[in-house]
């Protein structure tokens, strides 16, 4: 008799376990929202990213022009005095320059036209002009080089083949052949002054190092407005640091932007949250840390596609009409199918009572019959 009833209770509360069972309508929600900014000033390049694209963590989301800077002369990169990272002023301040480049074109002579044949033609000098340079002593040491400036009486020219010696004595003549009715003067023979090479804002990219042989047009460093933290230079493509879905955009392609700026704000999936809303009468049957199954709407024929664990149930009523609602929230692990704002149905997972916590077994004491 014992067993029988102890089986007729554990049937009865069979159906009751499983009427116990609750659903909700919820709906997906962005959790935390994260903002991608300029790690520096410049201009926007190669920006196309819209409300609601789908980004993944590294994903290269935009790009910041850089000015470049480019050599001016063919010669040798005589000093770098900058690494990348530093503030052009920092670097100028102490040392005068980025770095510097030694001509190739390594003689300079200072000249006039006192010496030069007396003749209409011989005492005008045009800047640009090729000549031909040959030393005073017996014509020893020969050149070729280009007018690079004139002023009155006076000019320079720059060597661009041939070897000299400083300080040594030089005429100039138009003529290959060095006809003396071609000269056009005498001067002096100096150094080449090293160029100085400068920029402004920090330097995010050096392309050359010392010693190195350059021409002129040669890339030598790329710059950016503003500072970059640390001394680090991240180059000049902006990285997503989160997978998700961009929530909105504050930039475009062409647009001028100061370091810090916010360029895009992303919701990220990995706290995207089912909200839910519980009425007073349902507050028993769900609570935090409860494990539920969820379906999505886009595919209701489909069994549970999701499980999730029950984070917050809002202590304040979301209701206006009187009868109290709350707010609960599921936190679950996104497949790539769901979106921000599909529609679900969250239904909570009844545990079936053991048959041994209600179940009077013949071995447990009958409650009127007293104890032996």
């Amino acid at each position: 008799m014992k067993k029988i009833l102890a089986i007729l209770m554990f049937l009865t509360l069979l159906p009751v376990a499983a009427l116990a069972e609750t659903t909700f309508d919820g709906t997906v929600v962005a959790g935390d929202a994260v903002t991608v900014t300029a790690p520096f000033g410049g201009t926007v390049t190669g920006f196309s990213l819209r409300a609601g694209s789908k980004i993944a963590m590294g994903d290269v989301v935009a790009a910041i022009g850089t000015t470049k800077v480019y050599a001016s002369a063919d010669g040798t990169i005589a000093g770098v005095f900058a690494q990348e990272g530093d503030t052009i002023d920092s670097v100028t301040s102490r040392w005068g320059a980025v770095m510097y480049i030694m001509p190739t074109h390594k003689y300079t002579i200072t000249a006039d036209i006192e010496k030069a044949y007396n003749s209409s033609e011989t005492k005008y000098v045009n800047i640009g002009e090729t000549v031909y340079i040959a030393c005073t002593a017996g014509n020893d040491h020969k050149a070729v080089g280009v007018v690079t400036a004139a002023s009155g009486n006076t000019y320079t020219v720059e060597t661009t083949s041939g070897t000299l010696m400083l300080d040594e004595t030089v005429s100039i003549y138009r003529s290959s052949g060095y006809a003396a009715n071609s000269r056009i003067g005498r001067g002096t023979v100096g150094r080449t002054q090293e160029i100085a090479v400068n920029g402004s804002g920090s330097i995010l990219k050096l392309h050359v190092k010392d010693g190195d042989k350059v021409s002129r047009g040669d890339l030598l460093f790329e710059t950016v407005t503003g500072t970059l933290d640390g001394l680090y230079a991240v180059g000049s493509e902006v990285v997503s640091t989160v997978s998700g879905v961009v929530a909105s955009v504050n930039t475009s392609s062409g647009s001028n932007v100061s370091k810090g700026d916010i360029l895009l704000t992303v919701y990220t999936m990995d706290t995207l949250q089912i909200e839910i809303s519980v009425n007073e009468y349902d507050l028993m049957a769900i609570s935090e840390g409860d494990t539920v199954n969820i379906t999505f709407n886009y595919n209701p024929d489909a069994p549970a596609q999701l499980t999730g664990v029950v984070s917050m149930i809002s202590h304040l009523s979301s209701s206006q009409d009187g009868e109290a609602t709350y707010l609960a929230y599921v936190d679950f692990v996104p497949d790539d199918n769901v979106r921000i704002g599909m529609t679900a149905v969250v239904t909570t997972i009844d545990e079936q009572p053991s048959a041994g916590e209600h179940a009077m077994t013949e071995d447990a004491p009958d409650a009127a019959t007293p104890a032996a």
